[in-house]
């Protein structure tokens, strides 16, 4: 199952956003997103990268929602995969989006990622922008 949760953009740095999730701040990739964002923005993450910016018009619901999905029966599998999204470590995937001039690749020397993985995320989820 894929699994997106939507967070408030705080800051963004080029290709990279401050996003809090619930009280737990994360930086995200923007590599994938729709649609430009800004601080004050909502997305929708999917595994360290922002796939869609939430239209203004939608994100008291789309919280709204998800915040169901946290209060309900706390032994259901989908309030277990959400919770666990948000708390869990390590924000970006190893190795996304190493800068130019970076030397350090992913962990377990993984290779960083690049266009190609952009691509192929977008593919997945079966996005088109």
């Amino acid at each position: 199952m894929c699994l997106g949760v939507p967070g408030e953009v705080k800051a963004v740095n080029g290709a990279r956003a401050t996003v809090d999730f619930w009280g737990v701040e994360k930086e995200v990739r923007l590599d994938t997103v729709d649609s430009p964002v800004g601080p004050g923005d909502y997305i929708l993450n999917h595994v360290g990268f922002a796939i869609r910016r939430i239209p203004e018009s939608e994100v008291a619901e789309t919280m709204a929602l998800y915040e169901s999905f946290m209060s309900d029966d706390p032994d259901d599998m989908l309030s277990e995969d959400v919770i666990d999204e948000i708390e869990s470590g390590g924000s970006v995937p190893a190795g996304a989006g190493v800068e130019a001039g970076d030397t350090a690749g992913g962990e377990n020397g993984e290779e960083p990622a690049d266009a190609d993985d952009a691509e192929d995320l977008l593919e997945e989820l079966e996005i088109d922008v």
